[in-house]
C-alpha cells in the first residue's frame, strides 16, 4: 500500500473516530445535564446521520480493494443503519426522544469511537493490544444492545406513524406493498442477517486475538 494511500486512510478513520467522539460525549453530556434519555437525537442525531451517511466510503474501499472487508458485511451494516437513521428515526419526529434512540446512539457511539481508533492506528502497525482487545470484544455486549433495545424497538415503535403518516406513499403507489409492510418484513427478517454479521465478527475476533497469542507463545 502506497504511503499517500495509508494517509488518506488514517485521515479517514481519524476523522471518523473524532466524529464519534464528539457524538458520544454530547449525548452523555446532553443525558447528565437533564437526566434524561429524551435528548440524544436532538444533541448528536445530526452528526450522526451525517458520520453515517460518509461511512458509505467504507462500501467503496472494500469494493476497491484497499481495505480487505470486502463489500457485503460492509454494505450490511451501512444499509441497515442508514435506513434506519435517515428513512425512520429523521423522518418521525416522534419517535425521537423515545429511550431506544439514547440506546442505539450510545451503542453505536461507543463502538465505532474504537472500531476507528484501532483502524487509525493499526494502519502504521501502532495500535496497542488493548485497542485491539477492545476492537473485538466489546462489540460482544454493544452490538445486541444496539439491536434489540434499540433499533429495533424503535422501529416497531415507528410502525403505527409510518402507517399513520401514509410515509413514502407516493413512491410506493405503484408497487404491490407500502413502506409500512416493508419495514415489517424488515423487522422479521433483521435478526436473521445481524446473527450473519454479528457471527462473523466472532470469526475476525478469533482470527485477531488468536494471532497475538500465538504470537506470545
Amino acid at each position: 500500500m502506497s504511503q499517500l494511500l495509508k494517509l488518506y486512510l488514517f485521515a479517514y478513520n481519524s476523522l471518523q473516530a473524532f466524529g464519534w467522539t464528539v457524538s458520544l460525549v454530547r449525548i452523555l453530556t446532553c443525558f447528565i445535564a437533564t437526566n434524561s434519555v429524551n435528548g440524544a437525537y436532538a444533541s448528536a442525531g445530526d452528526l450522526i446521520c451525517l458520520l453515517q451517511t460518509c461511512a458509505f466510503l467504507e462500501v467503496v474501499h472494500g469494493a476497491i480493494g484497499i481495505v480487505p472487508s470486502g463489500v457485503l458485511f460492509p454494505l450490511m451494516q451501512w444499509s441497515g443503519r442508514t435506513h434506519f437513521l435517515l428513512a425512520i428515526v429523521r423522518q418521525i419526529h416522534e419517535v425521537q426522544e423515545v429511550p431506544a434512540v439514547f440506546i442505539t446512539f450510545f451503542a453505536w457511539s461507543l463502538t465505532e469511537v474504537i472500531r476507528y481508533s484501532h483502524y487509525a492506528l493499526n494502519i502504521f502497525g501502532n495500535c496497542p493490544f488493548w485497542l485491539t482487545y477492545l476492537r473485538y470484544t466489546t462489540f460482544i455486549m454493544l452490538y445486541p444492545m444496539g439491536l434489540a433495545p434499540g433499533e429495533m424497538w424503535l422501529m416497531y415503535q415507528a410502525l403505527q406513524f409510518i402507517k399513520e403518516k401514509n410515509l413514502y406513499g407516493d413512491f410506493f403507489a405503484n408497487l404491490p406493498f407500502s413502506y409500512y409492510n416493508s419495514v415489517t418484513v424488515v423487522l422479521l427478517i433483521y435478526p436473521f442477517l445481524w446473527l450473519n454479521l454479528y457471527l462473523h465478527l466472532f470469526k475476525q475476533r478469533r482470527s485477531k486475538l488468536g494471532k497475538h497469542h500465538k504470537k506470545k507463545n
